[in-house]
């Protein structure tokens, strides 16, 4: 792009397939599309293809997967009986009827590889996909040959099972591109899609989100969200704000208090007078983060991509000197194209492809046995790399569920405050009415209730004013308090710990990782926990805050994991250079972390690393023996010793080496604790 008059800057997130560019405003999105497709990649406008739309590429890669599959296993039932020794008019009936299934097969299944290989040779470049493809072309191409020519031995089998596996792989790679995705566009839909705008005759009327702009009034009713950033002109009310504080518990507001788009209104009515709206808003800046973070990541790409410009001429090479070899030798062209194409077979990085992968599945299904659940399979590779541990406290290090303490009440405070609370809407009373009720309580009659967002509720009984008033912070909890008349009785709320946290930190630091709280919660709550963990805690951390504070440590080269549950948390847990999220966490930040550990356990984290750890050592075992193999099979081939049959058949069983090596993983996490 440095070519382009007008850039000033791009950047480009791989994983995502997505370009961002700075350039002069003269310049249009054509030109930089041209400019793309110059280099060799096909482009358009991002708003053509809104976040969360559909990926065509996934569901072309899973059409060719399933094709292939179809045709392995039949043209592999053809071939147990040519390989059990089918002589005759028989073995080509069947090598006829593997033609006849792998042609249309080939033809189908490899557009994926064969359209990324031509786009590359036209554009001078060269990719794993050349290889791949010149494979499969001249593997299909010599069974078709034999197969005329009445041959013994063809290779169908061969070219489709190559295609089936490959395609495997970019099938799953392609469908966690589309969970990035859709990760940031679940975010971007807790935006409100339109508002009620009071315009200056006092007449109302409905404006998309996308076209508010600052100044409108907005007419926020009780439970709606907000769908721009604004200051409240008038009225008071409670909101949910956990997008970006990342606390369960409801925020009272009231007029010139500022409020986010996405915030949802909990109790009364308000008007509210936008301050940002659409792309400014601080949910979008949220969105923004969390897709720039994602592409700090870029470079870890997988290590048969970063070994393709070496390789791939390799083999090219390598293949045309067998050729050319045996052709100044004298065998003639056919047994020179033979041993060439067998040159081709035997070097397919099949092994060295399965290195990770195998080792990530068995690895990721051992883990699921655990309750941790991975997204991507190159987290492990992250996971294994960490050396320091970030926790969010609120639903990640404790469980996100405010209980009251109850046992000082009176049976009669327990029966009032239950009338009260099974009528109010506040998260707080919620959780005191379920308490009450599990208790076996029976409320009494309260009549007259009035509820005021933010203030509490309360009644009439028995002559009495009675009410459950919403107070902010005791200690270092929250809690309600019960009036009675003139008595007043406070009903503490306390957010218990996961039962396990102390353990998962020790082992943690065992293992040579240091843990430490971030929170967007208050500081009393915050220092009281790290205090009782003995760790360092830091609260009323915003998510810039986090971002930053996680890109200070990247900067100094630390590796920094990050745990946390609220949308506040998905910027950095895409940032971070690996990220957990609880299962109970929001499903933006369950989108933007590499995994997700279920039940009330925090153990799994811990068990994350250790295994993680274990599987590393395994790829380097998985590529040490790939290496070994081709340095023993390759000499093979270019003397002739090994026909593409023979080749096809060790390089399966130099995968399947690699997969009974990996398998292995699954066995050594049953030492771990948890």
């Amino acid at each position: 792009m440095q070519n382009v008059e007008g850039v000033e800057a791009a950047r480009v997130n791989f994983s995502a397939k997505r370009v961002a560019v700075r350039h002069d405003q003269a310049l249009d999105a054509d030109a930089l599309v041209a400019a793309l497709g110059r280099l060799g990649f096909e482009a358009q406008a991002a708003e053509t293809n809104p976040l969360g739309q559909d990926d065509a590429e996934s569901r072309i890669l899973l059409r060719s997967l399933a094709v292939a599959g179809f045709g392995m296993m039949n043209i592999m039932l053809l071939s147990v009986s040519v390989w059990s020794g089918a002589g005759g008019v028989t073995r080509e009936l069947f090598h006829w009827l593997s033609a006849l299934i792998a042609l249309p097969v080939v033809a189908y299944a490899g557009r994926p590889f064969f359209s990324s290989a031509a786009m590359a040779l036209r554009h001078r470049r060269t990719n794993m996909d050349v290889p791949i493809s010149i494979g499969v072309l001249l593997a299909t191409g010599l069974s078709v040959y034999e197969t005329a020519t009445g041959g013994d031995h063809a290779y169908f089998d061969s070219a489709v099972m190559l295609l089936f596996f490959l395609l495997a792989g970019r099938a799953l790679d392609a469908t966690m591109r589309n969970k990035t995705r859709a990760g940031i566009g679940a975010l971007l839909s807790r935006m409100g899609r339109s508002a009620r705008v009071l315009a200056a005759d006092g007449s109302t009327r409905t404006v998309a989100a996308e076209d508010l702009e600052p100044g409108m009034l907005m007419l926020v009713a009780a439970g709606e969200a907000l769908a721009a950033d604004g200051v409240i002109e008038d009225g008071r009310s409670t909101i949910d704000n956990a997008m970006l504080t990342g606390e369960s518990t409801p925020q009272s507001v009231a007029q010139d208090d500022l409020v986010h788009a996405g915030a949802i209104n909990l109790a009364k009515p308000i008007r509210v007078r936008v301050t940002a709206a659409a792309s400014d808003t601080a949910i979008a800046e949220i969105a923004r983060m969390m897709d720039e973070a994602g592409q700090s990541r870029s470079h870890y790409v997988r290590i048969a991509d970063r070994a393709s410009r070496l390789y791939a001429p390799a083999v090219h090479t390598l293949a045309l000197l067998a050729f050319a070899g045996w052709m100044i030798a004298g065998v003639g062209l056919h047994q020179s194209l033979v041993i060439a194409i067998a040159v081709l077979i035997i070097t397919c990085p099949c092994a060295m492809g399965l290195a990770v992968p195998a080792a990530q599945v068995v690895a990721s299904g051992a883990l699921a046995k655990r309750g941790l659940l991975v997204k991507d399979g190159s987290a492990l590779e992250r996971l294994a790399e960490v050396d320091t541990a970030f926790f969010d406290k609120t639903g990640t290090l404790t469980m996100g569920e405010p209980t009251p303490q109850i046992d000082h009440l009176s049976s009669e405070q327990k029966s009032v405050a239950f009338a009260l609370a099974q009528a109010s809407r506040h998260p707080l009373s919620r959780g005191l009415a379920t308490a009450l009720e599990a208790e076996g309580v029976t409320p009494v009659a309260v009549g007259s209730l009035s509820e005021a967002g933010g203030e509490g509720i309360s009644g009439d009984w028995a002559g009495t004013r009675v009410a459950l008033e919403q107070t902010d912070i005791v200690g270092s909890g929250l809690s309600t308090t019960l009036r009675l008349g003139e008595g007043l009785v406070a009903i503490p709320f306390v957010d218990p710990m996961r039962p396990d946290v102390a353990e998962t930190l020790a082992a943690l630091h065992a293992s040579g990782i240091d843990s430490r709280i971030v929170s967007g919660d208050r500081q009393t709550p915050v220092g009281a926990l790290a205090n009782e963990l003995g760790i360092v805690g830091d609260a009323e951390m915003r998510p810039d805050s986090k971002l930053a504070l996680l890109n200070a440590l990247k900067a100094q080269g630390r590796r920094p994991l990050m745990v946390g549950d609220g949308i506040n948390d998905g910027p950095a847990l895409a940032a971070a250079h690996a990220s957990i999220a609880p299962g109970s966490a929001s499903d933006v930040s369950q989108q933007a972390a590499d995994a997700v550990f279920l039940g009330r356990a925090l153990m799994p984290v811990a068990i994350a690393v250790a295994v993680a750890r274990r599987t590393m050592r395994i790829v380097r075992q998985n590529f040490g023996f790939a290496i070994g193999y081709n340095v023993l099979a390759v000499p093979l081939a270019l003397a002739g010793l090994a026909t593409p049959l023979i080749a096809a058949i060790a390089m399966s069983l130099s995968s399947l080496v690699v997969v009974g090596n990996s398998l292995r993983l699954a066995r050594a996490t049953n030492d771990l604790p948890g």
